[in-house]
């Protein structure tokens, strides 16, 4: 089922694609900002309702619904293969000791005496 899903929303994906690169742009865009342009422009008048712009919204809305579908069934089912499998499980690390010197120390040395005030 998520690889028929998946199969869709890449075809719904290619649809879109080529629904929007085909739709004629409203034109001027910053360009036509600067000069002396009206609200029409700025705003982007209003245009008549065409068979790819129908295309276009029904392939988006598609796209939206089948991603969060898939983004649904993909958190609970669908495991990345490194949790797949009986054997995923971590097994613990016992921990192991820091290497010590082998080498006897000398003893400590003792603190240094604080100087005297005393004069000799």
């Amino acid at each position: 089922m998520y690889g028929i899903l998946v199969g869709i929303l890449i075809l719904d994906s290619l649809i879109l694609a080529t629904a929007v690169l085909l739709q004629a742009g409203q034109g001027g865009g910053l360009a036509s900002m600067g000069g002396g342009a009206g609200t029409e422009t700025i705003m982007g008048g209003r245009q008549a309702t065409t068979l790819l712009t129908k295309v276009t919204w029904w392939t988006a809305g598609i796209f939206l619904f089948l991603a969060l579908v898939l983004t649904f069934m993909s958190s609970g089912a669908h495991k990345s293969p490194a949790t797949r499998g009986p054997g995923a499980e971590p097994h613990p690390v016992a921990p192991t000791p820091l290497p010590i010197e082998t080498q006897p120390t000398a003893p400590p040395a003792p603190p240094p005496q604080p100087p005297s005030n005393r004069r000799p």
